[in-house]
C-alpha cells in the first residue's frame, strides 16, 4: 500500500484537519513529547491510566502531608525550560526551582557523612577530609566524568539510535570513553578510599543502575549535578507536573485520566489507534508510548507486529531494581536531616549483588531519605515533617511475597532510620503509606515491577535500548525511562526531545503520510 492509499485510509486524518497523536502515560516524559507534538501541528491526546497525571511524579496526599511519589531531583532545568520557551512562555513565570546546597548528604555505616555539593571548594575539602591521598585523582575523576558529559550526554543524549549507522558513528565517542568499563572502575581508578569510591558511584543507581555494572558513561551524573546543579520544585514534584499539564491544555492538548490502553490497534501494517480498558478505541495517526517499554510490547502488541521484540528478547532482558518506598509524616521537626539523605548501610558491593544479580531481598539495607519540608514547610502541616525513604530492592524475580513481608520490612526500616537520624521516630509517626515492586507492576504496568525499565548496562543502552522509533511497526513511538537515553528526569526529558528527529511536523505528516513516518 502507497503512502498515497493510505492518506485515503479512515485510519488517518483529513488533509484539512491536525493529524492525530495518542500519548500514553502522563509522566514526565510522555507530557514533553505531548507539549512537542502539540506544537508542531499534531493533535494530542495523552492517556492516564491513574486518576491524576504524573505516573512515577504521581502525589499522595495524607492528613495535610503532601508526598512525591517518585522524583525529587531537578538536575538540568533548561530541558523545562525550552519546553515553555517553544511556547513563547517562561518557565520561571509558573515553577519556581530552588537549587539546594548540599545537593545531597551521604552518611556512612559508621556515621560519617560526605556532604556532596555544587561548590568544588567545598568537594575538594570533603575529599581532603577523607582522604588526602586521593585529592589529586578527584581532579581526574572530574576531567573524565565532564568528558563522558560532553561525548554522552551533549552529543549523543537527543540522537535517535535508529539504525546500525547511528551505532556504527557513535563508536568512536564511546571508544574514547572507554564505554566498557563499570562506573565503579572507572571510579576506582581515580580514587582509593572506599567511602570516596561509593560517593562518586552510587549516582547511577538514581537511573537504575549497578555502578558494578553499568557503563561508565553514567559518570556524567555527576558532571550534570556539578555544572546544573540539583534543584526542588517548590510546592513538590507535584507542581511541576500539574504545570506541565496547564502547558499542554494551554496550547490545545487534551487530557484524559482513569484511561487505561489495553491495546495498540494495527492496521495494514501500521498503527491505527488505541484499544481501552473498557473497549472504547480510539483512532489515531501515531501513537507515543511512555509506559515501560517491556510492558508495551509485551501486553499492547501482539507478537507478529514486533519481530524485534519476541517475548523471549524480552524476558531475558537485565532489568533494573525495584523499589520500597515508605512515606511517613511526623509530628516533629527534624531541622538536623537535609532535605536529600543516603544512609548507607553496612555493606556496598554485596548488597548490590543481592539486588542485581542475585535477586534476593537481603535484611540489610542502603537508604535515601527524602525531607522536602527541609526546604519547603508547605509540604506538611506547621510543625511537621514530610519524609519518604527509599530502599533499593530486587525486581519481582525475587519471589518476594511482599503483601506478607511488606509490613516488616517498612519496621526494619523505621527502626534502622530511629538508631541513626530520626530518633523517636516511633513516638511521632502521624501519616504511613508504602510502595513495593507490586505496585510498580500493578499499578504503574513495569515488567517485573523493575522501577526504570532495563538496566543501562553497555549493550542495553542506545541502539540497543528500545529505540525512541519502533524497529518494526510504523506509527509507533516510545519516550520515557525504558527507552533511549534513559531514566532520571533529564534522560525522559531527551527522549521526547529525540522525538523531533523521528516524528515529522504535522504540515510533513499531512503531505507524504507514511512515508513521512518511516524516514523515505
Amino acid at each position: 500500500m502507497n503512502a498515497i492509499n493510505l492518506l485515503e485510509s479512515q485510519s488517518l486524518a483529513s488533509i484539512t484537519q491536525r493529524p492525530h497523536a495518542i500519548v500514553i502515560g502522563s509522566g514526565f516524559g510522555g507530557l514533553a513529547a505531548a507539549i512537542r507534538l502539540q506544537l508542531r501541528g499534531w493533535q494530542v491526546t495523552v492517556l492516564e491510566k491513574l486518576d491524576a497525571p504524573g505516573g512515577r511524579a504521581y502525589v499522595h496526599r495524607v492528613d495535610g502531608h503532601v508526598f512525591d511519589a517518585g522524583p525529587t531531583i531537578i538536575t538540568v532545568p533548561a530541558l523545562l525550560e525550552e519546553l515553555w520557551q517553544l511556547a513563547g512562555r517562561r518557565l520561571a513565570d509558573e515553577v519556581t526551582l530552588k537549587r539546594l546546597d548540599p545537593f545531597y548528604r551521604i552518611r556512612f555505616d559508621d556515621g560519617d557523612h560526605f556532604d556532596y555539593s555544587g561548590d568544588i571548594d567545598r568537594m575538594r575539602a570533603e575529599v581532603r577530609r577523607i582522604s588526602p591521598a586521593d585529592a589529586p585523582g578527584f581532579e581526574n575523576f572530574m576531567r573524565e566524568a565532564d568528558d563522558c558529559h560532553q561525548r554522552g550526554f551533549e552529543v549523543l543524549g537527543t540522537k535517535p539510535f535508529n539504525t546500525v549507522g547511528d551505532l556504527l558513528q557513535a563508536v568512536p565517542s564511546i571508544a574514547r570513553m572507554r564505554g566498557w568499563r563499570s562506573l565503579h572502575q572507572m571510579v576506582a581508578g581515580h580514587l582509593k578510599h572506599p567511602k570516596l569510591r561509593m560517593a562518586m558511584s552510587l549516582q547511577s543507581l538514581l537511573i537504575g543502575g549497578n555502578p558494578y555494572s553499568v557503563t561508565c558513561v553514567y559518570s556524567l551524573v555527576n558532571a550534570l549535578e556539578r555544572q546544573f546543579g540539583v534543584h526542588w520544585t517548590m510546592g513538590g514534584t507535584g507542581s511541576l507536573i500539574s504545570a506541565m499539564t496547564g502547558l499542554l491544555r494551554s496550547l490545545g492538548g487534551q487530557l484524559r485520566c482513569q484511561a487505561e490502553v489495553r491495546r495498540i490497534n494495527v492496521e495494514g501494517g501500521r498503527v491505527s489507534g488505541i484499544t481501552l480498558a473498557g473497549g472504547q478505541s480510539l483512532p489515531a495517526d501515531i501513537v507515543v508510548s511512555n509506559a515501560d517499554a517491556a510492558w508495551t510490547y509485551l501486553h499492547l502488541i501482539d507478537p507478529q507486529w514486533r519481530r524485534s521484540w519476541p517475548d523471549r528478547r524480552i524476558e531475558r532482558g537485565r532489568y533494573s531494581m525495584s523499589l520500597f518506598v515508605w512515606y511517613f509524616g511526623t509530628d516533629l521537626r527534624y531541622e538536623e536531616v537535609p532535605h536529600h539523605m543516603m544512609v548507607l548501610g553496612p555493606r556496598y558491593k554485596e548488597l548490590l549483588d543481592d539486588i542485581f544479580r542475585k535477586h534476593r531481598l537481603a535484611s540489610d539495607f542502603s537508604l535515601y531519605l527524602h525531607r522536602p519540608t527541609a526546604t519547603d514547610p508547605s509540604m506538611a502541616p506547621p510543625g511537621c515533617d514530610t519524609f519518604y525513604v527509599l530502599s533499593p530492592v530486587p525486581h519481582l524475580d525475587s519471589g518476594t511475597d511482599w503483601r506478607a513481608q511488606a509490613e516488616p520490612y517498612r519496621q526494619a526500616v523505621a527502626q534502622a532510620l530511629e538508631r541513626t537520624v530520626l530518633p523517636g521516630l516511633s513516638r511521632h509517626l502521624r501519616a504511613s503509606l508504602m510502595t513495593t515492586p507490586l505496585d510498580f507492576q500493578d499499578r504503574l504496568l513495569s515488567y517485573k515491577g523493575a522501577a526504570f525499565g532495563l538496566e543501562p548496562l553497555l549493550l542495553q543502552s542506545a541502539y540497543f535500548r528500545p529505540h525512541n522509533r519502533s524497529e518494526d511497526l510504523p506509527g509507533l513511538f516510545m519516550v520515557g525511562a525504558s527507552t533511549h537515553p534513559g531514566a532520571g528526569v533529564p534522560g525522559v526529558l531527551m527522549s521526547a526531545k529525540a522525538l523531533d528527529q523521528v516524528v515529522p511536523d504535522a504540515a510533513l505528516y499531512r503531505q507524504r503520510g507514511l512515508a513521512a513516518l518511516v524516514g523515505d
